[in-house]
């Protein structure tokens, strides 16, 4: 993992096994379906975060707010100088959801478990179904950073420009149009399919190996460059609901060091279904690079 930007964003499943019992480390499991998943089985230790009750306002399309952050990171018993090591269900979606919105609420040192639930429970390391007794904190955060997140008017405002890179990292049946939603998730669907015009296709999954790890810094860079994006201009990443999206975001400013990128979370939900915003349905052919 040397070669990446900020390796230290990542750790390994051995590296987290030798550091459980470390008074400054705090293990966070991020799920989507926790009756699914921490319920049946968790990293000893780690306390559950509910991505639908806890990273998002429940009450609002929005994430938590800057009191629910705190709230939330009172409540996992952490402090500023914790170190958080988040990892989850669906291939670590939600985990680096959740890692991008503690980034937002300025938490300092948040690492992503390399290859998440699938690889530590695959390689037969430790797991328990106790949840942790864990004293609660009074955390205080500082104000947000809302340069990491993009909204439906910053996407407006760089439709048709070179100076901006837009990713659509959903797959390629709903980015033709062809689907509005993954067969999983049918009954959500926008009213519109297709995908926002100008925007490239890179699959989030095209990151990553079979085991849930990310690829070499090399081949991420190839992959990224061979649709244009090599982190010269900025970059807005999206997919559905930002969860897909904002694992892309976590490759390109953290294992790629692209110096501004963003997420737009509204997605696919919001553009989609948007008054007179553009949508297109004709894959965009990467440029070829000039001798």
């Amino acid at each position: 993992m040397a070669d990446y930007a900020h390796p230290g964003a990542l750790v390994t499943t051995e590296w987290l096994q030798d550091h459980l019992t470390d008074d400054n480390v705090r293990v966070l499991e991020v799920d989507y379906d926790p009756s699914s998943a921490y319920q049946l089985g968790h990293i000893p230790g780690s306390v559950l975060v509910d991505w639908k009750r806890d990273i998002n306002d429940t009450l609002r399309r929005d994430i938590l707010s800057h009191e629910q952050f705190e709230q939330v990171l009172g409540r996992v018993g952490a402090t500023p100088d914790t170190t958080l090591v988040l990892y989850g269900d669906m291939r670590n979606w939600f985990a680096a959801f959740a890692f991008w919105t503690f980034t937002i609420y300025g938490h300092a040192d948040i690492r992503l478990l390399n290859g998440g639930r699938r690889k530590w429970f695959e390689e037969g390391r430790p797991t328990t179904e106790e949840v942790p007794d864990v004293a609660p904190t009074e955390y205080r955060a500082p104000q947000a950073d809302t340069s990491l997140r993009a909204f439906l008017p910053d996407v407006k405002k760089v439709l048709g420009r070179d100076d901006f890179n837009l990713v659509d990292v959903r797959s390629p049946a709903e980015f033709k149009g062809e689907i509005s939603a993954p067969p999983e998730y049918a009954n959500e669907g926008a009213q519109r399919a297709g995908h926002i015009p100008g925007a490239a296709n890179i699959p989030w999954a095209q990151a990553i190996k079979d085991d849930d790890t990310f690829k070499s810094a090399d081949e991420l860079r190839q992959l990224y460059a061979a649709q244009g994006v090599t982190g010269d201009t900025p970059v807005i990443t999206y997919c559905r609901i930002g969860e897909r999206s904002s694992h892309t975001w976590f490759v390109l400013r953290y294992l790629l060091g692209f110096p501004t990128v963003s997420n737009y979370d509204g997605s696919w939900s919001e553009w989609g279904n948007s008054v007179g915003v553009p949508v297109e349905k004709e894959v965009r052919e990467p440029a070829v690079a000039s001798a």
